[in-house]
């Protein structure tokens, strides 16, 4: 089994830009910081290289779309944008809320 400090060794050597994640997708999640803090949602896409996760429902942004043929109107679509990967903590099964530690 290879550690953490080795494996780092390796990735730094090699310029490997894999990161460790702690969720997944379909993962059950909890927002900690920002504008959404405290929802809940699954995890539709993850972007590894960035650290980036994509949580249905949470940092949903209004994208102003221009038509694109003549005669079509234009649209107000409602986009899911990615979330850092830190501001998430996993949620297991039925607990709504995250425990926190003190």
């Amino acid at each position: 089994m290879v550690t953490r400090r080795l494996f780092r060794l390796l990735q730094k050597l090699c310029n490997l830009n894999i990161n460790i994640m702690h969720v997944k997708k379909d993962d059950k999640v909890i927002v900690l910081s920002g504008k959404d803090k405290g929802k809940t949602g699954t995890v539709t896409k993850s972007f590894p290289k960035e650290n980036k996760i994509i949580v249905s429902g949470v940092n949903v942004l209004k994208v102003h779309q221009k038509p694109r043929k003549s005669g079509e109107k234009g649209q107000i679509i409602d986009k899911t944008m990615p979330i850092h990967v830190s501001n998430v903590k996993k949620v297991e099964g039925k607990i709504a809320k995250a425990k926190s530690k003190k």
